[in-house]
């Protein structure tokens, strides 16, 4: 097995697995962004519960005459307030004098010296209880006010570490981003199954197409618009390779009885000429319809070889400035030279002005005689073959009109008629060919910068109509 195989993986596995990937790397990218607006959000609610405390200490603990008033539930009302505000533990809380005496201290500290990292204001006497050692800190100042003037202030000091902690709201989006982790794949992981699905289905029918099975078992009328038309396409050209699987088996067969056929007949009129069966004007006649099966033959050979050369572009198009007009007129003239016998008649539309157009008049013949052929052909004979040859022009193309009074066309066969090989059902049993007539001139059309299309066809006749590019 190459390398560039062993790579492949199957389509749930390798969408499902990129999309975890991209999907994770998302979701911590989300995380991390959101802890960390959930970490400010958070140091702003605690200082901002950490001033509103503050704020009413200092309300509280201003008494008469300017006097500072402990209260002896003081602890007690700090403890109620720090659990209500969402404070931790390692809230620190000092009340000194105007004098920087310590008159109160929460929890109750030994009375040592204040690191000077707080940046308080120095003074004499005892200085405010120290820090628990290491870490950082935040520090809420509150003066105590009386008549504008300070008595007291109130110092709250908070761990930032403490204060930067939420841990509700980060379990909460822990919480949240492994849902949307876990609920973004299985969603792909469903969708993605449901299109892999579809598609299996479309290799398994290929496969069994190129083993020689056509019997398809695709699902029908999907929702997403192009697997409908993905696995409509496939049907299509299923259908499309079944139908011409069967011309290529009926080809075979016709291609065998066909070149068959001549050869045959001309072995058996040379062995009796070899063998003198007959002789004199009876001889003459056998040479003379081995040579009409021997042309045939080569006809038939010569169409194959064209045929194929135009496929692969070895018959040149030459273009060249021409007047329809007498153009056509001496076309028809020409294939209608040993046709008397046949009792066909054509009538011939063509307008006042002068058409001149650059083309390739042997590839415009070979499309004129092969139409005209064909309308003799279709019909079955017992009566008067009429085709009528109309040449209009349009605003940026020329059209040439031949109708005729056949049959018609059997509905089953109208599409099938440009198909190389394909014969009607009909015609197999009145004309020997191979069934290249229309296939041939459509791609000489084709060639030309135009087409040949079948416009309509009834009981009545059949209308084909060549167009041509000015």
């Amino acid at each position: 097995m190459s390398t560039r195989n062993k790579k492949r993986q199957p389509l749930l596995r390798y969408w499902t697995s990129r999309y975890l990937v991209t999907l994770f790397l998302g979701l911590l990218l989300v995380g991390l962004f959101s802890t960390v607006w959930i970490r400010e959000q958070a140091v702003r609610r605690r200082l901002a519960a950490l001033r509103l405390l503050a704020a009413t200490l200092a309300e509280n603990a201003a008494g008469p005459q300017g006097s500072l008033v402990i209260d002896p539930h003081l602890p007690e009302e700090i403890e109620r307030s720090r659990r209500l505000l969402g404070l931790g533990a390692g809230l620190i809380l000092f009340i000194a004098d105007h004098h920087h005496q310590i008159v109160f201290s929460f929890p109750g500290l030994p009375t040592l010296e204040l690191p000077p990292r707080l940046n308080l204001p120095s003074a004499p006497g005892p200085a405010l209880p120290p820090l628990p050692s290491g870490g950082y800190f935040h520090l809420v100042k509150q003066e105590i006010s009386y008549e504008k003037q300070r008595i007291g202030t109130i110092y709250l000091i908070y761990p930032r570490q403490g204060i930067n902690q939420n841990p509700e709201a980060i379990e909460l989006l822990l919480f949240m981003l492994g849902s949307l982790a876990v609920l973004g794949w299985l969603i792909i992981y469903l969708l993605t199954r449901r299109l892999a699905k579809p598609i299996h289905q479309v290799a398994a029918a290929a496969r069994r197409i190129i083993e020689g099975d056509y019997r398809l078992t695709l699902p029908e009328n999907l929702r997403e618009q192009e697997l409908d038309e993905l696995i409509q396409a496939f049907k299509t050209m299923a259908a499309r390779l079944k139908q011409l699987e069967a011309l290529r088996a009926e080809l075979l067969a016709q291609l065998s009885h066909e070149l068959k056929t001549p050869v045959t007949i001309i072995g058996g009129l040379l062995q009796a000429l070899r063998d003198q069966v007959v002789t004199g004007d009876e001889a003459r006649e056998f040479l003379e319809l081995a040579h009409q099966e021997t042309a045939h033959l080569q006809r038939m050979i010569e169409d194959l070889l064209d045929f194929n050369a135009f496929l692969t572009g070895a018959l040149p198009v030459e273009k060249r400035p021409v007047s329809l007009n007498p153009l056509i007129a001496e076309m028809i003239t020409q294939w209608l030279r040993g046709q008397e016998k046949e009792g066909i008649t054509i009538n011939t539309r063509l307008p006042a002005g002068k058409l001149r157009l650059a083309t390739d008049p042997l590839r415009l013949r070979q499309i004129l005689y092969n139409l005209l052929n064909n309308a003799k052909q279709a019909y079955p004979g017992g009566g008067k073959v009429e085709i009528e040859v109309i040449l209009r022009e349009k605003d940026k193309a020329i059209e040439i009109e031949i109708k005729d009074n056949g049959p018609g066309i059997p509905p089953a066969e109208q599409e099938l008629i440009f198909e190389r090989f394909f014969r009607g059902h009909a015609k197999k049993t009145r004309v020997r060919g191979l069934g290249l007539g229309l296939p041939f001139s459509k791609l000489i059309a084709q060639a030309l910068g135009g087409d040949l299309l079948l416009k309509e066809t009834s009981a009545r006749g059949t209308t084909f109509i060549l167009t041509l590019p000015k």
